[in-house]
């Protein structure tokens, strides 16, 4: 098993350092990574594992690491393709991707263009593109598996039972920070007040996400390319604890469910060592300290995206790059104090119906992403 090689794209955020820590414990070999500007933590990750291959998105950064890295045989290049040449070049069998943003679409392509094992934590790469990756995917005969914790979860579930036989695919939800809000509290909110996660540590803009449920919206569209489903067929379901990471329903009505610590190490380490189990990361549950776990129904109403996402899906073609570049928009502006989260939702609702179009090409979906971040853009500025 430790024979593995992998290549973690993303490697100092919030997903990377936690696959760092799952491929040192069970001595994965990492032989290349990529990263953003920040030279410091990354030359720590190339001197830890001995890595051969840097990829830094900031050329100025790539020089600093370069000069930082000279006593090392480390190749390290720079520039907004930098990590896609890596997923493409890298003598590695397996590439996590996780690389937070529609950045991270250009690697899946490269990835499975080059006919290495893809284990995704980067939903974008189905959410602006699904339709072209999954057929990419197919066509290189390459399973894509899937790290974040919920179509983990799924995918573990379906081992139970054959896919004709599925019912419902149900996507457990934490209900972020504002669990239980109106949408008049949701008015007045604040970024600090956002970023405060009940059960995950997460960088900033995915923690947004969570609070608004723009996350579990991407997740509903990962989920019907990644098990071949519609969005009618995936429900959301309110968790607080998340220990149950997501469930599938069977057509005789049974329920399978994959339980575990919020620890996103434990779904990364089963996608780098499925169909095969080895002793965890993570710590095990205690079922008496549990005391008990809820559920909810989802407010549609209060927090519109999670229907907005099943839209884009079915619309098709680059609606949701549309959806997702004017989501990382808004959300930067909302963690700048520029817009509040009703200003929000209406933004990316408008700008998603009014970018998008019928072109399911990764072209079409970054052209896409940067009309809608420019119209989110123009529509705040003019108030």
């Amino acid at each position: 098993m430790n024979e593995r090689t992998i290549a973690v794209l993303g490697c100092t955020g919030s997903v990377g350092t936690q696959a760092l820590d799952v491929a040192e414990k069970k001595g994965y070999a990492v032989r290349a990574v990529s990263c953003g500007k920040n030279v410091y933590a990354a030359e720590r990750v190339v001197r830890r594992f001995g890595v051969k291959l840097c990829a830094v998105n900031d050329t100025e950064a790539a020089s600093r690491l370069k000069a930082a890295l000279k006593d090392t045989d480390c190749k390290v290049i720079g520039g907004s393709d930098a990590a896609a040449t890596v997923a493409m070049e890298a003598d590695v069998d397996t590439v996590l991707n996780a690389i937070t943003g529609v950045a991270g679409l250009m690697p899946t392509v490269r990835t499975l263009e080059s006919g290495k094992t893809l284990a995704l934590a980067n939903k974008e790469s189905l959410v602006t593109a699904g339709a072209y990756v999954m057929e990419l995917a197919g066509k290189n005969k390459k399973e894509i598996l899937p790290v974040d914790s919920e179509h983990c979860a799924v995918w573990q579930s379906l081992l139970a039972g054959k896919k004709q036989d599925v019912k419902r695919i149900i996507l457990t939800a934490s209900g972020g920070p504002f669990f239980n809000y109106t949408a008049q509290q949701l008015a007045t909110v604040t970024a600090a007040q956002a970023l405060k996660h009940p059960t995950w540590n997460m960088g900033a803009k995915i923690t947004i996400d969570s609070a608004t449920l723009m996350n579990k919206g991407f997740e509903i569209i990962e989920a019907a390319w990644l098990f071949g489903v519609t969005t009618d067929m995936i429900d959301v379901i309110v968790h607080r604890e998340s220990i149950i990471h997501s469930m599938v329903e069977y057509k005789d009505n049974m329920v399978i469910a994959q339980l575990g610590a919020p620890d996103m190490r434990s779904c990364i380490q089963y996608a780098l060592t499925a169909p095969d189990r080895i002793e965890g990361v993570a710590e095990s549950l205690d079922f008496a300290k549990l005391a008990k776990m809820t559920f909810f129904a989802p407010d549609y109403e209060t927090f519109p995206l999670l229907n907005l996402a099943k839209e884009a899906h079915k619309l098709g073609g680059s609606y949701g790059a549309a959806l997702n570049g004017a989501n990382e928009e808004a959300v930067a502006m909302f963690l700048n104090d520029g817009i509040t989260l009703p200003e929000l939702f209406k933004v990316v609702t408008d700008a998603t119906y009014e970018t998008g179009i019928d072109d399911i090409s990764p072209e079409a979906a970054l052209e896409t992403d940067k009309m809608a971040r420019a119209y989110v853009r123009e529509r705040v500025r003019r108030g």
